[in-house]
């Protein structure tokens, strides 16, 4: 947030750009910037003839509403300067525009934090011809407040401004003169702009406030490349005006450099999501209701269940005793008592009472005063003194809904014992009103049916830290000097060259280079060199240091060890930038403090995206700097509406009763949500909404249910030492954004199956309602084309097994961070959620997975089975028409393709009808959990290493062995197939292959004779011949080919 009066400017540094397009005809172009932000526009200088040009320069905008700076859209166009062109003689005056760069507002870093991206240059049509990529620092500084100026002063500046109102003018026609000779602004006379340029600055023009137009003599409107760019005028005034800007005081900014007011039809679009030609403001609910009625509606997905609410502020005494106060509230069976509050009585506590629930007509609020403890021990202590009550009917309770303002608390005479003995007054303060869920009270108030101000049970919204790669690329050591072993005979048995490795860790990650001979002839010098790449997953807050530790193998001690503190190292966003390398310098022990030196690169990589969910599950693909972020597609909205047939989850020890404890945990990117916990209901109904921004539409939302136990032992006291229970697992689901329609809302029930050691059995149902938000479906598609990760996973990849040990970090270090929030999430909930264990053996999965395999091909063996049923004329029709069908084909080739693409086409609308209208959760069958038995399911939970009896691994073990040969069986002969038609061409037999050579040869001499078309028609017909004349063994191709020789028979 911005401090009151405090200016916020955005600074664009244009550094270079690369491999542009050439444009002025001979084979060059003179390019020049002209950059738009929150109404302002700021030009570049022209680089003549270079199609890599390098500018330097910072342009500065300022930024009216640091609030919606998110939402705004800095937008970059290159041009070629046709003036240049003109200049240098040639007459050519072709095309200006050389690409464009979107870049949002949410992107921009910090000051400090600012680093070099390179952003491919985009195309502002279907037809035109862009390429290259242009270099960019973009970062905001937030300037303090000035001082508040004396009030003469004030009055003097004012005067001021009056009579320098009219030299302005002046001075902004000047440098408007001055700057159409270095601007393209004459180049509507010279060649049409394109619409699309002429509808922006028809719209620039008409956003200008009236005063614009007092300023422009002859009521002309300005060009907006005169009147607003700043960048456009030379370099020298700018630099001049920006020199007495700092001499003299800053005037107020004149109406025409101040931003324009939106216009009505920027407000539509502000509703409506969208901002730009492509930008887009996620629409929230709350938005879109708004629009529609005027009203907030943030819970439109799910049903408003009423709550009554009672605000107890605080209460007063007159001329009563210091005694700790406390108040009493009781409806029916339901009696909460408040904290014990000092002589004031000052609680200001929520409390909703589920309008269900109810089982009485009124409210009674009674106030007590403890009551003094006895001054020896062992005396009765007195009952605590009823200062009274007060009643409310709960049929003349007001109704209340945002967005109203909150009701104001009001001071109530208590009536009952004190009154009527005598005594002094006591009035409480309190608000009673009944609403629903939407109401700010509600997630702070003491709910009557999640177990009132537990912890653990009430509804939070989790984040995950956001994680980095670290790289460390160790290079060399010099200097070394090398510990002396504690042990004389070990000194003796030292070898002439020791290995040594450098070993690096980052908190509870270490990692290894490979082991390196010191002075050794491979080495070829006393320095060792390992050039290796270590790689970490680095949370912030960062850890403050990464320790990089040289250690001899042989002795087994470090031979020193240095720091890097995390605070220092480079970040970088891509790959065109090498990071700085550093000399450290390692620490011995007391005898050694100067052990040597280590070269290394050390970098923070925000080109890649951490995965720490499994990728085919992902959620989010972003990478993890934010100068990389793009705006959002869209907005996701999921209603968490309840459950119903949830099983018992809790049984009592005498198995008569059991009960369950149920919340939901949604997550989708960083954010984590969960409900409150509904205390003992099979059929919950939480109704609480929680929204997402979508940055790619083919990620998964994942949903999960559990059990509450920890609120139990909080609610104990304490864990006295013990490990806390964990949350039991209930079902699990996901729903790929991908299959749902947008704009549109899916109230559906999912069921919940869950596998257990015990069996695999229903849990019970989810009722969700959820909707996927997208204003802009042009850039939907878009999202459709572009690369599912960022750039620096495809130009730097990661190892596949690399890759799988860095996520399985990042789990690690999520689970960890979200199990210290309060409440915790639990580190069952977490990796249940983020799939830990999918690399882990499981019989189960494997027969899923070979099924979903053979569910593939099965379209591949079934239109083999057709050509075999045409082939033998099981259907005669069918194979006259097959025989139609080949004459057409050979006869007219170019068609095959377009029957195919059309046949295709058909085939797709058929099935439209059929398609999915409903999102899928887990499917039982798809997973294999009918057949499985009860000692596949227990060694699928079973941990490494096993904690199994050994007979029961060894029939497990067994069992593995069958299944993998019967895997190996399969493995060879596919490689024996592809080694027979390599034996072919190996003479390895030498008489099947003369005989293969001789038959090449005839082919070719029969192909060269014969047309192609008739040989096809051949061919065909021979296939398909009757079976009258075709016999029942094998063909001798067939036979020929079985008896190639394979390497089978060399295996040992």
């Amino acid at each position: 947030m911005v401090a009151e009066g405090a200016r916020r400017r955005v600074v664009v540094e244009v550094c270079n750009a690369r491999n542009l397009m050439p444009k002025d005809g001979q084979g060059t172009a003179c390019a020049y910037a002209v950059v738009d932000f929150d109404g302002q526009r700021r030009r570049t200088a022209t680089r003549p003839r270079d199609l890599n040009p390098q500018w330097g320069e910072r342009l500065e905008f300022l930024v009216h509403d640091p609030d919606a700076m998110a939402s705004e859209t800095l937008e970059l166009n290159l041009y070629n300067d046709k003036k240049a062109i003109a200049a240098t003689g040639s007459g050519r005056r072709g095309g200006t525009f050389l690409g464009k760069v979107k870049v949002a507002g949410a992107s921009f870093a910090k000051a400090g934090d600012e680093t070099l991206v390179y952003y491919p240059l985009e195309k502002r049509s279907v037809f035109s011809q862009i390429k290259g990529e242009i270099g960019l620092k973009i970062w905001f500084v937030d300037d303090p407040p000035p001082p508040p100026p004396a009030a003469p002063d004030a009055e003097k500046g004012a005067d001021a401004d009056k009579k320098e109102a009219p030299a302005e003018g002046k001075e902004e026609k000047a440098t408007d003169a001055a700057a159409g000779a270095a601007a393209p602004v004459e180049e509507k006379k010279a060649e049409p702009a394109p619409a699309e340029e002429k509808k922006a600055e028809e719209a620039k023009t008409e956003e200008k406030k009236p005063e614009d137009k007092k300023d422009d003599k002859g009521g002309k409107k300005k060009s907006p490349e005169k009147g607003k760019k700043d960048g456009e005028k030379p370099k020298e005034e700018g630099k001049a005006k920006e020199e007495d800007k700092k001499d003299a005081a800053a005037p107020p900014p004149s109406p025409s450099k101040q931003a324009p007011p939106p216009s009505p039809s920027k407000k539509d679009l502000a509703i409506a999501g969208i901002a730009g030609d492509l930008e887009i403001r996620p629409q929230s609910a709350a938005d879109k209701s708004m629009a529609a009625s005027g009203a907030s509606a943030s819970y439109d997905l799910v049903d408003r269940v009423p709550y009554l609410f009672v605000r107890l502020l605080k209460a007063k005494r007159h001329g009563g005793g210091g005694q700790p106060l406390y108040a009493q509230l009781a409806i029916g069976t339901h009696a909460v008592r408040t904290r014990a509050a000092t002589a004031a009585g000052e609680w200001d506590l929520v409390f909703a009472f589920h309008k269900d629930s109810l089982t009485d007509t009124s409210l009674e609020v009674t106030v007590h005063e403890e009551a003094k403890k006895p001054d020896k021990e062992g005396e009765p202590v007195p009952p605590d003194a009823n200062l009274g009550f007060v009643s409310f009917d709960l049929q003349e309770v007001p109704k209340r809904s945002p967005p109203d303002s909150a009701l104001a608390p009001q001071w109530y005479t208590l009536d009952g014992h004190c009154c009527d003995a005598g005594g002094a007054a006591c009035d409480v303060m309190l608000a009673v009103w009944v609403g629903t869920q939407v109401d700010e009270a509600f997630q702070e108030a003491w709910h009557s049916d999640s177990g009132g101000y537990l912890v653990h049970t009430r509804s939070k919204a989790y984040l995950s830290p956001k994680l980095w790669y670290l790289r460390l690329n160790v290079i060399q050591a010099q200097d070394l000097r090398l510990p002396s072993p504690p042990d004389a005979n070990k000194a003796k048995q030292h070898p002439i060259f020791p290995e040594l490795y450098v070993k690096a860790q980052l908190g509870a990650q270490v990692f290894k280079t490979g082991r390196v001979p010191l002075g050794s002839a491979a080495a070829g010098t006393s320095n060792p060199s390992w050039n290796e790449d270590l790689l970490f997953v680095a949370a912030e807050p960062f850890d403050p240091f990464l320790t990089v530790v040289v250690e001899d193998v042989f002795s087994g001690q470090p031979v020193g060890q240095a720091r890097v503190p995390l605070s220092t190292v480079h970040r970088r966003a891509d790959d065109r930038v090498e990071p700085p390398s550093r000399w450290l310098n390692l620490a011995g022990d007391e005898a050694r403090p100067y052990a040597g030196r280590v070269h290394v690169r050390v970098c923070l990589e925000g080109g890649y995206h951490v995965l720490d969910e499994a990728a085919n599950v992902a959620s989010d693909v972003r990478a993890a700097s934010k100068q990389l972020s793009k705006p959002p597609v869209g907005m996701l909205e999921v209603g968490v509406r309840g459950a119903a047939n949830l099983v018992p989850m809790k049984i009592a020890k005498d198995g008569s009763s059991g009960s369950t404890d149920a919340y939901v945990v949604l997550k989708y990117g960083p954010k984590w949500a969960r409900t409150r916990t509904i205390l003992d209901q099979f059929n919950p109904r939480w109704n609480e909404q929680y929204a997402w921004d979508v940055f790619d539409p083919c990620t998964v939302l994942t949903i999960a249910v559990f059990d509450n136990v920890r609120y139990k032992l909080a609610d104990a006291g304490g864990d006295n030492g013990k490990m806390p229970p964990k949350d039991s697992r209930i079902g699990k689901l996901r729903i790929r954004l991908s299959t749902l329609d947008t704009n549109r809302v899916y109230t559906n029930t999912f069921a919940l199956t869950a596998v257990h050691p015990v069996g695999v059995r229903k849990m019970g149902e989810l009722e969700l309602a959820i909707r996927f938000t997208c204003p802009s479906w042009l850039t939907l598609m878009q999202a459709y084309g572009s690369p599912l990760l960022p750039r620096m996973h495809y130009v730097k990849p990661l190892g596949p097994a690399q890759q799988d040990v860095l996520r399985h970090t990042a789990m690690r270090i999520v689970s960890a961070r979200l199990a210290r929030s309060e409440p915790p999430l639990g580190p069952e909930v977490v990796q249940y959620l983020l799939d830990t264990d999918t690399h882990s053996w499981s019989m189960r999965r494997s027969k899923a997975n070979w099924f979903r395999a053979v569910s593939c091909l099965s379209h591949v063996a079934t239109a083999a089975r057709w050509a075999h049923r045409v082939r033998v004329w099981a259907h005669p029709p069918t194979t006259v028409l097959v025989h139609a069908l080949l004459v057409a084909v050979v006869l007219c080739p170019e068609m095959i393709l377009p029957t195919a693409c059309l046949y295709l086409f058909l085939v797709l609308l058929w099935r439209y009808r059929a398609r999915p209208r409903t999102p899928t959760g887990m499917d039982p069958r798809l997973s294999h959990v009918d057949g499985v038995s009860a000692d596949e399911l227990d060694e699928e939970f079973d941990g490494v290493p096993s904690s199994r009896p050994a007979d029961v691994v060894r029939v497990r073990y067994d069992r593995l062995r069958a299944v993998a040969g019967r895997a190996q069986t399969l493995l060879g002969d596919v490689a024996a197939q592809g080694e027979r038609v390599e034996a072919l061409l190996s003479w390895r037999d030498p008489r099947a292959t003369g005989v293969f050579a001789v038959v090449t040869l005839v082919a070719a001499l029969v192909m060269y004779a014969v047309p192609f078309k008739v040989m096809l028609l051949g061919m065909g017909f021979y296939y398909l011949r009757h079976p009258r004349f075709r016999g029942d063994m094998p063909s001798a191709g067939f036979n020929f080919f079985r008896r190639l020789p394979s390497l089978s028979d060399r295996v040992l």
